[in-house]
């Protein structure tokens, strides 16, 4: 083999071999799932809107787990005491472009039920500081049973806590929702940790009006959908239907029968790279090992979540596990303040933008109103 045949041949192989170690390691993050999608949203600028933005929506959505690690009863109840007495004293320092204190969105499981937990933060949200919304684990399950579950819990938050709402048209008790282990619709390719198919149906049929699960990256129940609001459809003995959707577009609403899905920020951080090389997933998680940033909070702006037709309005939803200490720790030892301080001077403080902290149902109730759904509509929903 002549020189220049050899070097030919030596670049492929290396090609071959550098392509195939980065596909190892997609896969081994499971990136394979929404990479594509991602590149061909654009990987230098995301999604971010043409026009200027002159409205931000931010949702911090808490997956709210007291007795997380097996925790006994003293130990769940003092985790939150301890959100109880100090997130009203470190959100009473900040205010969105409407004068509002940050607003927590508590996602409590319904496994874990605890009457003065539940009291303690009826409280609190009654104080203007959140409010609290069904999140669920489950394992090996059927849709009678997961239906009989939430209609439980909805009449439990409802009645003896004075949580939740009810539809004014319908009188149906409506929720937000997110699911355990990411495992939205059956979406973990072994089955564990739902077993439910069609679990969408479920959810919409028994009140739940939007979800807020996505993203889970790095987990495999990571959807190919990103950076987006849109509304999926259960399908019968089809898992992971909400894989795919139909873009929130101003002046169309969903139908009956879909579910709005608020997704948080997916991204690369080429800000934040492993050995100095890798960009790290952005999930919009917030956690001891991930906290709040000037950085982060840009970027999840540049993704451009929002409804079609409505560029100047983006939404912005992470999320955290706020009862594990460390975590806990860092909130209240000045991560809240850094996210709070950063959301406010890029956009309350921006000529021309204006922030808004919102909760879950918030969030949902905005999206409603750009995309011009109707009262009649809404008590079809339920």
């Amino acid at each position: 083999m002549n020189m220049p045949a050899a070097i030919a041949a030596g670049a492929l192989v290396l090609t071959v071999t550098l392509v195939a170690a980065l596909w190892m390691l997609l896969v081994r993050r499971n990136m394979q799932n929404w990479i594509w999608p991602y590149v061909k949203g654009g990987l230098a600028g995301g999604k971010a809107p043409k026009q200027a933005v002159t409205h931000v929506y931010f949702c911090f959505a808490d997956h709210f787990e007291p007795y997380w690690n097996g925790a006994d009863q003293a130990t769940a109840r003092q985790r939150v005491r301890r959100w109880i007495e100090r997130y009203p004293v470190l959100a009473s320092g900040h205010r969105d472009s409407d004068g509002r204190v940050p607003r927590h969105s508590f996602f409590y499981p319904e496994e874990e039920y605890d009457p003065e937990i539940l009291d303690g933060l009826a409280r609190l949200c009654r104080d203007g500081f959140g409010d609290v919304e069904v999140h669920l684990h489950h394992d090996n399950d059927t849709a009678e049973n997961l239906r009989q579950t939430i209609e439980r819990f909805k009449a439990t938050l409802f009645d003896k806590h004075g949580l939740l709402r009810r539809n004014p048209v319908s009188g149906q008790v409506e929720y937000c929702f997110i699911h355990g282990n990411w495992a939205l619709d059956n979406s973990r390719p072994d089955g564990r940790w739902c077993g439910v198919c069609d679990e969408l149906s479920v959810l919409v049929g028994t009140g739940c009006r939007v979800d807020m699960t996505m993203p889970s990256a790095p987990s495999d129940t990571q959807t190919r959908k990103i950076n987006s609001l849109y509304f999926a459809r259960g399908r019968a003995g089809r898992s992971k239907s909400h894989d795919d959707g139909r873009d929130t577009v101003v002046g169309e609403w969903g139908h009956p029968e879909e579910l709005l899905l608020i997704q948080g920020p997916l991204a690369l951080n080429w800000a934040n790279r492993k050995f100095g090389l890798l960009p790290r997933i952005e999930s919009g998680e917030i956690s001891c090992d991930a906290p709040p940033s000037a950085q982060r909070v840009r970027l999840w702006g540049e993704r451009g979540i929002g409804v079609r037709g409505a560029p100047g309005h983006v939404f912005i939803k992470v999320h955290t596990h706020g009862t594990e200490e460390r975590t806990t720790d860092m909130l209240f030892g000045g991560g809240l303040d850094t996210l709070w301080s950063a959301l406010e001077a890029q956009y309350r403080d921006r000529p021309g933008c204006a922030l808004h902290y919102v909760s879950a149902w918030e969030m949902y109730t905005k999206v409603r109103e750009l995309c011009g759904e109707s009262d009649a509509q809404r008590g079809a929903a339920g």
